[in-house]
């Protein structure tokens, strides 16, 4: 296994090498929100370290927010949930364009097609390749014939890659037992990391024992669990009427496992739950929220776990990979079973039934987590040195 050596020790290496130029960096992601609001702070210290960065992605409204972090976005059609060949090829030759024009000295790749394709061109003009699974998606949730395509295209695409970074044991122990990667590959990264200094706690928000506000932030997928939170909503609220279920995210209507908005505007009228629609920044729904609950069927290291707990929230998740690693049960939450509504909704009652000392405590524990295990900082300094092992 590649050891990285983060910890709570690690250095900021940016600062003694701002003056000297160590090459060209390109890296793609599906979305360039993405890349905006998850890898800004890798950005600016890719470029602070000598970088030069180069991101290609598909043009969006956050696409002309990236020069303001002193890289060049170039625009790429990526249709992210479909499976045309024609335009998976047509998404190949444009990598292969891209990376003969910009000749980067390395290629980051995040999300299956610029992972896959990204990869591939990367590899004809022998450009160094650091690979990154985030999350493994719907495709292994259920193994289907989808599956083995992706578990193809994956192996494929890897055979060369200097470096493959996940963000969950579980995720890389799947991919060495079947020989997608190498061992001598594989590296871990405690997910995509928070930002310590902008998700803080906040208000000390104290209400009763029937009037708690569950959130759930996510895209709004089968596969988030969004149906066993409003079963489970409907469960809690038979004995505690007054609890408040919010559901935060954006409807993915191309998503082959989406909500559609029928469905969530029929919950809205029956007063299971309130959705919120989408923002570009949770804070202040996080804050004033009393847990946040994520009963998603796999992740990488989900996000607004990580948000949550930094802002000294309570949990309540899936037993699953990725959840997991953010919850410890009993001591900042609690985790529930897999597709399990009914020992969701026990979970949350449990919660409801806390005192508010023993709440806020759960809370405090989360916000130690975030600190020792998730600070963004351990992140950057981990793809720091993979990139430094690469170029030599």
């Amino acid at each position: 296994m590649i050891d990285l050596k983060f910890d709570g020790n690690a250095s900021n290496k940016t600062e003694s090498s701002q003056a000297q130029y160590r090459g060209k960096i390109l890296l793609s992601i599906n979305t360039s929100w993405n890349i905006y609001n998850f890898r800004r702070g890798l950005i600016q210290s890719l470029i602070a370290a000598g970088y030069e960065v180069v991101v290609a992605s598909p043009y969006d409204q956050y696409s002309s927010r990236l020069a303001d972090l002193g890289c060049r976005h170039i625009p790429v059609s990526i249709d992210s949930k479909g499976t045309s060949p024609l335009r998976d090829l047509a998404l190949l030759i444009n990598f292969i364009r891209i990376i003969r024009r910009e000749r980067p000295n390395a290629f980051l790749g995040w999300t299956i097609k610029p992972n896959v394709y990204g990869s591939v061109a990367a590899r004809a003009f022998a450009i160094p390749t650091l690979n990154n699974v985030s999350g493994l998606g719907t495709a292994f949730i259920n193994t289907t014939l989808l599956t083995r395509i992706a578990e193809n295209l994956y192996r494929f695409a890897f055979r060369r890659s200097g470096c493959v970074l996940f963000q969950n044991e579980d995720d890389r122990a799947l991919f060495l037992n079947r020989n997608i990667v190498r061992a001598e590959q594989a590296g871990l990264v405690p997910g995509s990391g928070v930002d310590l200094s902008q998700f803080s706690p906040r208000s000390a928000k104290i209400v009763g024992k029937r009037e708690l506000t569950f959130l759930l932030i996510a895209r709004v997928l089968w596969d988030k669990g969004i149906g066993e939170y409003v079963e489970a909503a409907r469960l809690v609220k038979k004995d505690f009427p007054h609890v408040r279920f919010q559901l935060l995210g954006p409807l993915d209507s191309l998503n082959r496992t989406a909500v559609s908005s029928s469905v969530v505007s029929g919950w809205v009228k029956e007063g299971v739950i309130e959705y919120l629609g989408t923002t570009d920044d949770v804070r202040p729904f996080i804050d004033q929220s009393d847990c946040i609950v994520l009963p998603s069927y796999r992740e990488g290291t989900p996000r607004t776990l990580l948000e949550a707990a930094a802002m000294a929230k309570p949990l309540i998740a899936t037993n699953v990979p990725g959840c997991k690693n953010v919850v410890n049960h009993g001591e900042n939450g609690f985790l529930c079973e897999i597709r399990n509504a009914v020992d969701l909704s026990k979970k949350i009652e449990d919660f409801v039934k806390l005192s508010p000392a023993v709440r806020t405590l759960m809370g405090k524990k989360s916000r130690e987590l975030a600190e020792r295990r998730f600070d963004e900082r351990f992140v950057i300094n981990a793809y720091l040195s993979a990139l430094e092992r690469l170029l030599q």
